[in-house]
């Protein structure tokens, strides 16, 4: 059965955003599963979201405090739909990237990360998927804020998108 997958990282709420966006809460409450891969930055916003989603998987970054450390692990894995996915905050500079995870993560098909606020999908030489849905409240250097969406169906990651998170209008 196909799982609506909702892939974002680095929300950073409320320190540089008060609130997810509405657009992202819609994203939130079509996903079967939501992946957020740290920087919460507030145990009241990972509450806030395990209570709006239907699950949620998530793990710390290294913005977020020591209460969302003993809550969240550094590294999660699931497999979901025959898919077996990895969720880490950080990953390292870009350079050399793919060798580091293959060698980080060898029994992982999808690795979901974040930290640079900066987009990223890459297969590496041993099949390994690389993705950073970006940030839906900090675009930092890009032309607008991110998240990625996704099915996860029968051991096939399919309708993968980036999607651009809108502001809004002032």
């Amino acid at each position: 059965m196909p799982t609506r997958l909702l892939l974002m990282t680095d929300t950073h709420v409320p320190n540089r955003a008060r609130e997810l966006p509405e657009q992202v809460w819609r994203a939130v409450d079509a996903a079967d599963i939501v992946i957020h891969a740290g920087d919460w930055v507030d145990s009241v916003f990972l509450d806030t979201l395990i209570a709006r989603a239907e699950r949620v998987i998530g793990v710390w970054g290294n913005n977020d405090d020591a209460e969302l450390r003993t809550r969240l692990p550094e590294v999660a894995h699931e497999t979901i739909a025959g898919i077996r996915f990895a969720v880490v905050h950080q990953t390292g500079n870009a350079a050399g990237r793919e060798a580091r995870c293959d060698t980080a993560f060898p029994e992982t098909d999808v690795l979901v990360f974040g930290h640079s606020h900066i987009p990223w999908e890459s297969t590496t030489p041993n099949g390994l998927r690389l993705l950073n849905p970006g940030s839906p409240t900090d675009r930092r250097r890009q032309a607008s804020c991110t998240m990625m969406t996704a099915t996860a169906d029968a051991g096939h990651l399919t309708d993968l998108e980036l999607v651009p998170v809108l502001r809004r209008p002032a």
